[in-house]
């Protein structure tokens, strides 16, 4: 009789191991309204109790980063750097390291991310919400406040300067994506690893399930995506948000160079590494057309899915 070699033997124990603890996973989804969107969680957990205990701790975690990130809120971080322009402010790990990712996608991008689009985009929400085309003057104004550049960072104190008076940051096109990677961390630190986390229809896929299926995941025509995990998705388009006028549509999506929004800007769908960089590029693939586009996405290994 062959002796099975002693490795081999491991191996196998380790898979019928794995298995049997997978066979015990339950499947949980939950949902919460956050960021002006819907965030849903759908994972496998050995337990109702673990997964309620997982849940709670991710949706805190997203409104403890809204509480950062949120240009709605006057008391968010981001409000109150924002009313310190010219001035020195120390900030928090996690808006410290959005900027110094932000600062970095604008550059590869050629500005076409710019998180200090803040006066833009407060004058095309109100543009967007009265349908009324902004005043010329007004976004000429607006715009002479958008630079990337101006953002001054101090590494070794972690502080944040905003160098021009009148300056304020929008993180509405990386914050969300950045809020479902936190929530898959922390899921994963409460021994959750096979989930699908969605924010408002980005998202971040962990694994496939257990039974060995697939997530079934659609773009934005309804088309089946097949993308192995892990991997996460993002979109960017007009499809909600925009103004109609004199026989055009302008997005809530805003050129930075021009200060208007795109007119009749398609839907861009991006599968990337992280969500956090795939919200990012979406909303910079947006702006950008030809051959900047693919730049970009091969600068950060991303894919555009068409």
């Amino acid at each position: 009789m062959t002796e099975v070699p002693q490795q081999l033997v491991f191996i196998i124990l380790l898979i019928s191991t794995i298995a049997r603890a997978q066979a015990d996973l339950e499947r949980f989804q939950y949902s919460t309204p956050a960021m002006g969107t819907t965030f849903k969680l759908t994972f496998y957990a050995r337990s109702p109790q673990q997964a309620d205990t997982a849940a709670a701790q991710s949706f805190q975690r997203i409104e403890e980063l809204n509480g950062i990130f949120s240009d709605y809120l006057d008391s968010s971080e981001i409000s109150l750097l924002s009313g310190k322009t010219g001035r020195k402010v120390r900030v928090s790990d996690e808006l410290w390291y959005l900027i110094r990712l932000s600062k970095q996608i604008s550059k590869h991008s050629d500005g076409a991310f710019d998180i200090t689009i803040g006066p833009l985009s407060k004058l095309w929400r109100r543009a967007i919400r009265q349908q009324q085309f902004p005043d010329s003057a007004r976004i000429m104004e607006a715009r002479e406040l958008v630079n990337y550049k101006w953002i001054k960072l101090y590494p070794a104190s972690r502080q944040v300067k905003l160098k021009k008076a009148g300056m304020a940051l929008d993180f509405g096109g990386i914050a969300k994506g950045y809020a479902i990677d936190q929530a898959f961390q922390v899921l994963r630190e409460t021994g959750i690893n096979i989930a699908l986390v969605d924010g408002g229809g980005d998202l971040y896929i962990s694994a496939d399930p257990p039974d060995g299926s697939s997530w079934d995941i659609k773009d934005h025509k309804g088309t089946q995506v097949e993308l192995e995990p892990p991997v996460a998705i993002a979109s960017s388009g007009d499809h909600y948000r925009y103004l109609d006028w004199m026989g055009k549509r302008f997005s809530h999506i805003i050129d930075p160079a021009k200060g208007v929004g795109l007119e009749n800007s398609e839907v861009i769908t991006i599968a990337a590494s992280s969500a956090t960089i795939a919200d990012a590029l979406a909303s910079a693939i947006s702006v950008l057309s030809g051959n900047e586009r693919y730049k970009l996405l091969k600068k950060y290994h991303a894919i555009l899915i068409e």
